[in-house]
């Protein structure tokens, strides 16, 4: 564990939070992707099987609890809680999420460290993090004006992808055995799909303004 794993955790949970927050004080998932939550949820379940075979630390043991339960919380509260399902913009979330998914399985059986069971399902997981927030970017700038809850999701789920790239060059550094380049490349890619969304938030910041993104 090294500050940055932490900052990243923590910006993570905070995003997560701030979502919960909106969907339970508003009753309303409006501006909200369902298939950026389902890629989430599918990316969580994926990647943390291991929950049932090795034990790291209660505090790994309860952030992967945590991250499953909250994901698959949030789905199902846009899909079937009788109020909040009522806000949640069908007509503009229709990116096809099922192509990422196809995409990545196929990815991670052509370029992966070990050909395992495990192994594929976490390299898997790893490129379909880098892409599920397209579906969310997507609705945003269909929609235009963006509430300050959902800004501040977004934000603070791109903020915990900036700080594991900082982890990462830290174990690169300081640790003999570190090799997870795939999960550098994919880290990069995912933040400079943030790119424009900071970039208007920076802007919205400094003006003092509502944060609106270009249809």
């Amino acid at each position: 564990m090294n500050i940055f794993r932490f900052l990243g955790d923590m910006t993570h949970l905070m995003s997560i939070l701030i979502l919960l927050l909106k969907i339970y004080a508003t009753k309303s998932c409006s501006g909200i992707s369902l298939k950026t939550q389902e890629l989430y949820a599918i990316v969580f379940v994926a990647r943390y099987l291991d929950l049932f075979t090795d034990y790291v630390s209660l505090y790994n043991t309860v952030m992967k609890v945590v991250f499953i339960a909250s994901t698959l919380a949030i789905v199902w509260c846009i899909r079937r809680h009788p109020l909040v399902r009522r806000s949640y913009d069908k007509d503009l979330d229709t990116f096809r999420h099922f192509f990422l998914v196809a995409a990545s399985f196929i990815l991670s059986l052509l370029l992966h460290d070990k050909f395992t069971f495990r192994e594929i399902l976490w390299t898997f997981s790893i490129y379909l993090e880098a892409v599920a927030i397209l579906p969310q970017l997507v609705l945003l700038q269909r929609s235009g004006n963006v509430d300050n809850l959902t800004g501040q999701y977004v934000f603070f789920l791109g903020a915990y992808r900036a700080f594991y790239i900082l982890n990462w060059i830290y174990r690169y550094f300081t640790e003999t055995h570190f090799n997870r380049w795939i999960s550098c490349v994919s880290g990069l890619v995912q933040t400079a799909l943030y790119a424009d969304f900071f970039y208007y938030y920076f802007i919205s910041w400094k003006n003092n303004a509502k944060l609106q993104l270009p249809a």
